[in-house]
């Protein structure tokens, strides 16, 4: 002990440190634990008995190797509930569908569950498949297209009406017009000229169609009562511009009502619009008339058929 004790100068105890070897002595070691008196350490005691994993890794601490487990092995420890299906073989766990009519559970694109947005089940209906279930979508039932041209740009469309009736394109029609008169004359003279005035005919039709234009095929016919003195009396007559028909006397008795029927077939270049109605006119014309002919009657014809498709 050092110092006198008086404030300026304070006793001062010194004590020395103990040495290891003295305390060492106070430590042993428990269960799991072992303790060397000599060194002081103390570590970690891994049991002997057989089978024990635990060891000490590479930086000192304790080890339990991870053990190799088989898939195999594990499986059979898994089962499937309601709503589940389980594959032992693969370990793959997936949606069991129920089959119950109106099921509308689907598996969506990205692999989840899906119930379809307003789906319904509906009972068989002509011109229906499927029930509307995931499992059995409602579709329409149709045809085979079996003809050689391509279905999108040759088949025609269905349609929904006012009354949320599906519908067909509207059906195609053939409508039949039908004029003839005939017109008696005083013994008029025949032109000498070619393809001359002779009389006019004409009637209206009318393209029922509401809907499309129609294609007119027109069949008109003539005919014409010539007389044609002896030695030379001689006559034509046309449609139009076209003539038909020409005839000459070249006896010695005057030919009375010498006449033909002719007839001349084509269609109108520009079809007839939905609900158009179109006036069909005929010139019947007269020509070359020699030696002094005449006519006397004129007979005409003007056929029509209306196809709209």
């Amino acid at each position: 002990m050092d110092g006198t004790g008086s404030t300026a100068n304070p006793y001062v105890i010194s004590v020395e440190p103990p040495a290891c070897e003295d305390v060492r002595g106070c430590f042993s070691a428990g269960d799991g634990i072992s303790f060397d008196e000599s060194t002081g350490v103390i570590s970690a005691r891994p049991s002997a008995d057989e089978g024990n994993g635990v060891s000490f890794g590479s930086d000192g601490g304790l080890l339990v190797p991870a053990s190799e487990v088989s898939c195999e092995d594990v499986r059979p420890c898994f089962s499937a509930g309601d709503g589940l299906t389980y594959d032992e073989a693969t370990g793959e766990f997936g949606p069991d569908f129920s089959a119950d009519a109106g099921n509308n559970l689907t598996t969506g694109s990205d692999g989840g569950l899906y119930v379809p947005t307003g789906a319904a089940t509906v009972s068989a209906a002509c011109g229906l498949t499927g029930d509307g279930s995931g499992g059995s979508p409602l579709a329409a039932a149709v045809g085979t297209w079996s003809l050689p041209c391509d279905v999108t740009a040759n088949a025609g469309q269905v349609y929904c009406d006012a009354n949320g009736v599906l519908r067909s394109e509207p059906r195609g029609m053939a409508n039949f017009y039908s004029f003839s008169e005939t017109r008696e004359y005083a013994n008029l003279p025949v032109p000498s000229g070619q393809d001359q005035p002779g009389d006019h005919f004409e009637f209206e039709v009318t393209n029922p169609d509401p809907c499309r234009p129609a294609l007119a095929v027109i069949e008109r016919e003539a005919d014409v009562d010539f007389v044609l003195p002896a030695n030379g009396g001689g006559a034509a007559y046309g449609h139009g511009t076209d003539e038909m028909y020409y005839v000459d006397n070249q006896g010695n008795a005057v030919s009375d009502d010498v006449h033909a029927h002719t007839t001349k077939v084509f269609a109108l270049a520009t079809p007839l619009a939905p609900g158009e109605t179109r006036m069909l006119t005929f010139d019947v014309t007269l020509g070359r008339g020699k030696g002094g002919a005449t006519y006397n009657r004129i007979q005409a014809f003007i056929r029509c058929l209306l196809i709209s498709l």
